[in-house]
């Protein structure tokens, strides 16, 4: 049976016991229905996991034993840097799980000309909050022991100047491939447009900024697919597929 990996933004160096947040205390006695001297495997985001046994359990307690650290990595050694159109409903939690699982490093919402969604501040707030837990459980489903950094939405101009360098845009129209594309130096931005796509003048401000355009082939892809097949794409090439 698989060893439970469980998230604790406490950090476990050094840590002997521990008393595991109310979030994952209730999944791990609720869902899990673990009992005293079950086994967990327990990771911080910042590297290495630590494998663990459960030494009291009640419906709003849950404290474990640290037995120590293990230093194992699945981090892929191109990073890739995500700039996401956000699309309305399930898609951007499709998006960030996936994404997520792929092995990219960072993720930025972008706010475009044709996303279609409004959020306020507080909102805004609210869907970081539920992203970040969407990584969480894909962090634990998938093996990472570090977390993807995902950063507050922003707006398409600030976006660009975030990540030095330039990188890919993904658009439809242009006429070079991403299997001709030069080997990176260990890190690459790829810019991926919302559901009606990036409009011309945004394309042409991602080329002012030293973005290049690649196309996928030549089919329209949706842009929870589009995403996932760059990262893919990318990973096969010169990741760790």
């Amino acid at each position: 049976m698989r060893i439970p990996r469980i998230y604790s933004p406490q950090s476990l160096q050094g840590v002997t016991r521990l008393r595991l947040e109310s979030a994952a205390a209730r999944h791990v006695v609720q869902v899990l229905r673990l009992p005293v001297g079950a086994e967990l495997i327990l990771f911080d985001g910042h590297g290495g996991q630590y494998p663990a046994r459960i030494t009291e359990a009640g419906r709003r307690k849950l404290v474990v034993e640290v037995l120590g650290q293990q230093a194992l990595e699945r981090e892929a050694p191109l990073a890739i840097h995500l700039l996401q159109g956000i699309s309305r409903g399930e898609r951007m939690d499709w998006v960030m799980q996936k994404a997520t699982e792929l092995g990219v490093a960072s993720i930025i919402p972008v706010f475009t000309a044709r996303c279609g969604v409004k959020l306020s501040a507080q909102r805004q707030a609210s869907r970081l909050a539920h992203w970040q837990g969407v990584i969480v459980a894909a962090c634990e489903q998938c093996g990472r022991n570090r977390l993807p950094r995902l950063e507050a939405a922003q707006d398409f101009t600030r976006a660009l100047g975030m990540l030095r360098g330039g990188g890919l845009v993904l658009d439809p129209a242009a006429g070079r491939r991403l299997s001709e594309l030069s080997p990176p130096g260990g890190e690459f931005t790829v810019l991926v447009g919302p559901e009606g796509g990036l409009s011309a003048e945004e394309i042409r401000a991602a080329e002012a900024a030293g973005f290049e355009r690649v196309s996928l082939g030549p089919r329209i892809l949706r842009t929870e697919t589009a995403s996932l097949a760059v990262l893919a794409a990318l990973q096969a090439r010169w990741g760790d597929f």
